[in-house]
């Protein structure tokens, strides 16, 4: 969000205070690892600066060794929002305050404030200087857009500092805080989420809350309000990265080096702002302190990376049909793992009532038992919300368990379902009544479920069980609904059986494999995006993640099917799925046949090394799949690869995503085997760019040695 005009001015609607001086700095006698600094919105030059003025309060702690959190409150007000939930570790500070400086110390990372002097904030680590808060970066913003025409500002009659309450005011003006960290010269920003924007976010304005926009567009299914800033090490000069986890639910806006071109700012509506600083020598280091700070991630069950078949969501389908697939598959030896369900297993316009639809499927028991001693595992589809038409509906509503309204209706519209009402997890009676549903679907023989939607969650108007903000409920939303189905799966199913398939997420939201990217399409440009937006979720904390082969929306050509299987089975999970058109491959050519056995084969062969490096991934809190920088943090020419990346630590993918099977790579630096091809490949020299024509049976697939 933007409040500034030009680099010196605001905006007319906003009245922007900054702190101008740290006055004061204390260490809490109650908890010697907290300290507190104020901060006035004037500089103090007399007595007569303490009147009629603002002030911040600054507040630092540490939940783990080389992490520091930083809040800035203006106004100490309860804003009822769910908080992230949080694993700390105890921690030994350091704190230092003189005349002219306050430092506070937690391992490598120092945060120093001047004081009694105009205001700053640098960050060290291992005492170079790796970003800071600088005079008027800082802020407390009241919007007045919304007052009455007459309302005047009131203003110190020593300073003219304007205050944040007009006189004659009827109610408070919106109010915002905000921060902006600077950027060394050179400085890449990776993250926020599953964006599917440029990969590295320079220049952008990202917007953290969730919405279901599909994956050709600014908006995401995965909102994570975090970035990681690096820039890497060339020659004997070590790489500098770090990253800043913005501890907000309620929607937070970024701009990254956009509104000010040297800073990331961020902000959001309130009275207080709370964000860590996270160090370390590696992006590894830095994303895996995240991730651990934010509950960690869980090792899905081995059979989860195998290949996953759906029914699609439109087309039409039976038992009957089901089982000619899995019968073609067999036929055809390609291996499968996993049958979805999608959406009409139940009957239309009743989503959700949890039933399968009897036109379609008569004996479900019986079907379940059927797939099952066919070696598969079973998911169904699932979504928060309760159709009008659905039985629940009339249930869901008698006990208060949808969002309701302010008039204390239930909160409705017809996009989705005709009538829909969403489920409030904030509600135990209402969690409860859900997860009655799953276990009755589990004890039939499903075992796992897609958690489908939790993004278009209503804010105006939105009234939560819980009393909360409903603006911090939206995107939290997310976290509720997983883990309530998750909690089920570990009750029936046990922790080493346990799997959902989802496509929203929030912060922690990896404690709940595997998610997958939405709603992409049926073209070469899409794969690209997909892509993208995959790497940059798992920079932001994520270990797993999936997309629809083939692309969900529209027909998919042949061509596009045979790249986006390589591409998918080289991925950490693997599922087809669309639209309106079945994703088996010989309903596209016999050689599409031929590479879903292929590449399904070989994902199998790599299954040792694929699932050891998914363990690994999990206990350092970084992504199995991951972007070419997050493995080569000292190569620049790895800073912004966004069309390949590496799965695990030693394979090097890059998938073709042209009609004619051309495609540009880099390598880095070492000794590169082709894993795959007729022709067996031993690169000598890497650290350069290679661009090759590849068939449908092949692409660049590298394990270093």
């Amino acid at each position: 969000m933007k409040f500034s005009n030009g680099y010196w001015l605001g905006r007319e609607q906003y009245i922007i205070n900054s702190p101008l001086e740290a006055y004061e700095a204390v260490v809490d006698p109650t908890d010697q690892t907290k300290m507190t600094v104020y901060a006035s919105y004037q500089r103090l030059q007399s007595r007569s600066n303490m009147l009629d003025i603002g002030n911040s309060t600054i507040t630092l702690s540490s939940p783990m060794e080389g992490v520091i959190g930083v809040k800035l409150m203006h106004f100490d007000q309860d804003d009822r929002v769910p908080l992230y939930k949080l694993t700390t570790a105890p921690t030994q500070v350091q704190t230092q305050i003189d005349q002219q400086q306050a430092s506070y110390i937690s391992g490598d990372l120092t945060l120093n404030f001047t004081l009694h002097d105009a205001f700053n904030m640098d960050v060290l680590y291992r005492d170079k200087r790796i970003t800071g808060s600088q005079i008027k970066a800082q802020a407390s913003i009241a919007d007045l857009s919304g007052q009455k025409l007459g309302e005047v500002m009131h203003a110190n009659s020593v300073t003219g500092a304007q205050s944040m309450m007009p006189q004659g005011m009827v109610r408070r003006a919106d109010h915002y805080m905000r921060e902006q960290l600077s950027l060394l010269p050179g400085t890449n920003v990776y993250g926020f989420g599953e964006q599917f924007g440029t990969f590295v976010k320079n220049g952008q304005t990202i917007d953290i809350i969730n919405r279901d926009g599909g994956t050709g567009s600014e908006q995401t299914y995965k909102s994570i309000p975090f970035y990681l800033a690096g820039k890497a090490g060339v020659g004997d000069q070590p790489g500098t990265y770090y990253g800043v986890f913005v501890n907000e639910s309620k929607p937070v806006s970024f701009e990254v080096a956009s509104e000010v071109v040297d800073r990331v700012s961020f902000s959001k509506r309130g009275e207080d702002l709370s964000y860590f600083i996270i160090s370390g020598d590696t992006p590894k280091s830095v994303i895996g302190k995240f991730n651990k700070l934010t509950g960690g991630s869980t090792l899905p069950p081995e059979w989860t990376f195998g290949l996953w078949l759906s029914t699609s969501f439109t087309t039409d389908y039976s038992e009957k049909t089901v089982m000619s697939f899995i019968d073609g598959m067999a036929e055809r030896d390609i291996p499968l793992s996993v049958f979805h369900f999608d959406c009409f297993w139940m009957k239309g316009f009743e989503w959700t009532n949890f039933e399968w639809d009897q036109a379609q499927f008569p004996d479900p028991a019986g079907m379940l038992k059927r797939l099952h001693d066919r070696g598969l595992k079973v998911c169904v589809w699932i979504n928060p919300y309760i159709s009008q038409k659905s039985p629940l509906f009339k249930i869901g509503k008698e006990h208060g368990y949808f969002i309701k309204q302010g008039d204390g209706n239930v909160w409705q519209w017809d996009l989705w379902q005709p009538g829909n009402a969403f489920v409030d997890f904030t509600n135990p009676a209402a969690v409860k009544w859900y997860q009655d549903y799953l276990k009755h679907l589990l004890d039939m023989g499903v075992d796992c479920f897609k958690t489908d939607f939790g993004e278009r969650i209503p804010m105006h108007d939105a009234v939560f069980f819980n009393g909360n903000n409903p603006e911090g409920e939206h995107n939290y939303y997310t976290h509720r609904y997983n883990e309530a189905v998750y909690d089920v799966l570990i009750a029936e199913k046990g922790a080493d059986d346990a799997v959902v398939f989802s496509r929203s997420a929030t912060v922690g939201g990896q404690k709940f494999p595997i998610h997958w990217g939405g709603d992409n399409l049926s073209q070469f440009h899409s794969m690209a995006d997909s892509l993208r937006g995959g790497l940059s979720f798992l920079s932001s904390g994520f270990t797993f993640w999936s997309h629809d082969i083939g692309g969900f929306e529209e027909n998919a050509s042949a061509s596009i099917y045979k790249r986006w299987t390589q591409f998918g089975l080289l991925s950490s999970h693997s599922r087809y799925h669309g639209n309106i058109e079945y994703r088996v491959p010989w309903l596209f050519d016999e050689e599409a046949v031929a590479v879903t056995r292929e590449f399904a084969k070989l994902k199998q062969k790599l299954m040792p090394y694929i699932y050891a490096e998914a363990k690994q991934a999990v206990a350092e809190g970084i992504s199995l799949m991951r972007p070419m920088y997050l493995e080569f943090p000292d190569d620049p020419n790895c800073a912004p690869l966004d069309r390949q990346y590496m799965l695990g630590s030693e394979i090097m993918v890059a998938p073709v995503m042209t009609e004619n099977g051309d495609v540009d790579y880099y390598l880095p630096a070492g000794t590169w085997e082709h894993v795959i091809d007729h022709r067996v490949v031993t690169v000598a020299q890497g650290g350069k760019w290679f661009a090759e024509n590849y068939d449908f049976h092949s692409l660049p697939l590298f394990r270093r040695i």
